[in-house]
């Protein structure tokens, strides 16, 4: 039996064909995202490592194969959340085995898991969004790139893996927008002028002085001139948050929530978010709406006085 890092090593196994032509599929058809790419891969090698030990091919598997794997990743401690998450990748392994073909039936339907309660997005409010962004000082370098990086992150949505994959081509100022690529998708996204006017100021006169050499593409560097790293931009996010004393687990992914909530609450229809957002389904943009209720019923709960 051959592992890699605990993992099967997929080169020595039969089942390495299905696998690696619906990873292709997942890419250069479905145009998933690389986070959605990464999470459903790890799933799968993970179901097919279990198969392995248990002698069974992934073709040949049942709903009996796959309502034991439910069972073992149970007892293995995983939360009914991770569980849940390991299912959905495996029935999407198995529709694209169906359409291919492949497999008669599909082996994961009518398999049931223990439900989880989907957890709403933490976003700030409009004053918060204002007291993080007035954090980073303009009179040093590394003051005006985190501004730059802040403001372009709620202008936009983006994701914090787009974000710093910009390059500095990827702007442009006088069209007052920036260009995103996530997914497979081009997205041309509008900036509003402050973030307009702070990333000016950091291409220009900040920029120049921070890059490795002249050569470097990446719009938003680290101290030793090169690419951004995420681990390097969650440190940034996290120390604004403590200076501006704001009580709430603020993540890189929350501007990009407060960006949907705040575009949605001030009239914004769902597929033009969507769109921004770069949402393969309206249904991921949906969750804004959700948002945007219990805030209502919140406000209701506190405020009638019957309630």
């Amino acid at each position: 039996m051959l592992f890699l890092n605990g993992l099967v090593s997929w080169k020595d196994i039969p089942m390495a064909n299905i696998i690696s032509r619906y990873e292709s599929y997942l890419i250069h058809v479905k145009h998933a995202s690389d986070n959605t790419v990464s999470s459903y891969m790890r799933d799968i090698r993970q179901y097919a490592s279990y198969l392995l030990s248990a002698g069974v091919e992934v073709l040949d598997a049942t709903q009996q194969t796959i309502s034991d794997y439910m069972t073992w990743l149970h007892d293995q401690g995983k939360s009914p959340a991770t569980i849940s998450r390991s299912l959905a990748s495996l029935k999407s392994l198995y529709i694209f085995a169906l359409s291919e073909d492949e497999i008669d039936a599909n082996p994961v339907t009518n398999i049931k898991v223990e439900k989880t309660e989907k957890k709403l997005p933490q976003i700030l409010t409009g004053k918060e969004v204002e007291l993080l962004l007035q954090q980073p000082k303009r009179g040093d370098m590394k003051g005006c790139r985190d501004k730059a990086m802040l403001e372009v992150l709620y202008a936009t949505g983006i994701r914090v893996s787009e974000l710093i994959g910009l390059n500095v081509d990827d702007v442009s100022i006088s069209g007052g927008f920036l260009r995103c690529e996530g997914g497979g998708k081009l997205r041309i996204i509008p900036l509003y002028p402050e973030a307009l006017q702070v990333l000016h100021d950091y291409i220009a006169n900040i920029r120049p002085k921070m890059i490795a050499t002249p050569t470097e593409q990446s719009l938003f560097v680290n101290v030793s001139g090169e690419r951004m790293s995420r681990q390097g931009f969650w440190k940034i996010i996290k120390y604004y948050q403590e200076k501006a004393e704001i009580d709430k687990d603020i993540t890189p992914h929350t501007l990009r929530h407060s960006f949907a909530v705040h575009l949605l609450e001030n009239g914004a229809d769902l597929r033009s978010i969507q769109e921004m957002l770069g949402h393969a389904d309206i249904s991921s943009t949906q969750i804004y709406t959700h948002v945007i209720k219990k805030q209502l019923k919140d406000v209701y709960n506190k405020a009638h006085p019957r309630a």
